[in-house]
């Protein structure tokens, strides 16, 4: 049963990637436990609007953990507390009467701040452009069956294409690498017949790409794995390398 609950808000504010940032302290009441995260912050808005104020900036679209344009870093975590769960599907149900929530937008230097928790994700754009595409023709979509394709390809690659491009990944590793991303974008079209004419100039691509946006290197910390919300699974990396040292030597 819903009830309601007051809070205290700690939220990162920042003009632009050129000012200052610094933390201002909100009181959030009579919040409905019901509610979504990204509700609550809209009432918190309206109620800075009604006093004159700047209201909070943040990213949102769908709001149903689709579209991946939600996401902040919640008291330490990306997307907040629940494993496998966007930011705009955390329910404030999750929070207790008087806790204190700190809220800051991802922090990597390939990221660049926009304003208060709006941050520049369009490197991720660039990387996909590098070589996230096959070469097929296009028109009526073929039979389901007409290029056999064994399970465990089939559900490796629906695994990894589950990737909605939230960038948590990079918010959550210490490196702030973009492994993960570019993993699962690599894999879901590496292992599948469609994919192979472009195997190797995808994953040079996409690498090469990744490191010129300046994310950093994965040291195996797994911090990736447990924060995206689509519980994409590190494996993804392992094949992405495979395929780079493969796609290195025959070069």
């Amino acid at each position: 049963m819903s009830k309601k609950i007051t809070i205290t808000l700690k939220v990162w504010r920042q003009k632009d990637n050129a000012s200052e940032g610094r933390f201002e302290t909100y009181q959030a009441r009579g919040i409905d436990t019901d509610a979504s995260f990204l509700e609550m912050l809209d009432v918190v808005n309206h109620g800075l609007e009604l006093e004159g104020k700047e209201p909070i900036a943040f990213d949102h679209d769908c709001r149903e953990g689709i579209c991946g344009m939600c996401g902040a870093v919640v008291n330490g975590q990306a997307h907040g507390p629940q494993k496998e769960t966007t930011l705009c599907q955390l329910h404030m149900r999750k929070f207790n009467d008087g806790d204190t929530i700190t809220i800051e937008p991802w922090r990597a230097n390939a990221f660049p701040v926009v304003k208060d928790l709006v941050v520049d994700r369009s490197a991720f754009d660039r990387v996909i452009a590098a070589g996230g595409f096959i070469s097929v023709r296009t028109g009526q979509a073929p039979d389901a069956h007409a290029i056999p394709v064994a399970k465990e390809k089939a559900d490796f690659a629906m695994d990894a294409a589950e990737c909605i491009g939230c960038g948590a990944c990079v918010a959550a590793c210490p490196n702030a690498s973009a492994m993960l991303f570019v993993a699962a974008k690599v894999a879901h079209m590496n292992v599948l017949p469609q994919g192979q004419p472009e195997k190797k100039l995808r994953v040079r691509g996409m690498i090469t790409q990744m490191d010129r946006e300046g994310f950093g290197n994965c040291s195996n910390h797994y911090e990736c794995e447990a924060a995206c919300p689509k519980g994409i699974s590190v494996k993804t990396i392992a094949k992405m390398n495979r395929d780079t040292w493969a796609a290195t030597f025959t070069a």
